[in-house]
């Protein structure tokens, strides 16, 4: 059966975020070095464990994994939107993680200043806005997709922040007939029902439509698990066992191209 649409997950698989939130680290990371004596690569590793152990903490946390809202998203998000009043508790959360976060990065090599861990945690969001990061590839991908299939953003996160990121890479919403976001649907992939919904809006069967996602946990079960083709982009050539399988693997979005191709 031909392909007739394409969904795309976001953070890594079209936009770089990995290295967006690795050099928005290293920018705050780097000016703390110069308040106080204070190894960066150390205050990295240490503020990256103490926010994901305070994320795991809060009672949020069990609604935030089944949106697909990482740590990390939580030292920059507003979490202005969403109805779910797990979204309102956040945002009465967020502006003491953040602080809570870096201060204790900072005491655990022995640097007790709660006044410096609220100025990282507010430097850090602005760092990581100000770095839009999308693939060399991204943009002639979907030029070349547009107008051939349908075309569809699937993504798990808060609605204001996937919002934000978008709205950072100027042109990248105007490709995409439908955008599906985790927290304004209510719940995100791998649920079927997410994948349903997303193929109701493109109108296709299953086997008409194609996921690209990077995460075999998400992306590629949710997939596999509706009778989608899944493709999982692995641009770091990571191993995997048989436990999920995407029917196929590729390291460029390029390659895409080749896929539909064989398909049609």
């Amino acid at each position: 059966m031909a392909i007739r649409a394409v969904l795309f997950d976001l953070d890594d698989t079209l936009l770089w975020d990995d290295r967006s939130v690795k050099e928005a680290f290293q920018a705050t990371c780097a000016a703390a070095a110069e308040a106080v004596s204070v190894d960066p690569v150390k205050l990295e590793e240490q503020v990256r464990r103490e926010a994901r152990a305070l994320y795991e903490s809060f009672e949020t946390f069990p609604f935030t994994k089944q949106i697909g809202i990482n740590p990390f998203e939580g030292l920059w998000a507003r979490f202005s939107e969403g109805e779910q009043e797990e979204f309102r508790k956040l945002e009465k959360l967020a502006p003491g993680y953040r602080t809570a976060a870096w201060t204790r990065g900072l005491k655990a090599l022995g640097v007790d200043d709660e006044t410096l861990g609220f100025r990282l945690g507010e430097m850090f969001p602005q760092e990581r806005r100000a770095r839009p990061i999308v693939y060399d590839e991204t943009f002639n991908v979907l030029d070349d997709l547009k107008g051939k299939v349908k075309l569809l953003l699937l993504t798990n996160g808060s609605p204001d922040l996937q919002k934000e990121k978008i709205a950072g890479v100027p042109g990248l919403s105007a490709y995409f007939d439908h955008i599906v976001i985790s927290g304004a649907f209510g719940v995100g992939k791998p649920a079927p029902s997410i994948f349903r919904y997303a193929m109701q809006l493109l109108d296709i069967r299953p086997d008409e439509g194609m996921m690209v996602g990077d995460k075999l946990t998400t992306d590629i079960i949710g997939a596999n698990g509706v009778g989608m083709k899944s493709v999982w982009m692995n641009r770091h050539g990571i191993s995997r066992n048989d436990e999920i399988v995407p029917a196929y693997e590729i390291d460029n979005l390029r390659s895409i191209h080749t896929i539909i191709e064989e398909l049609g």
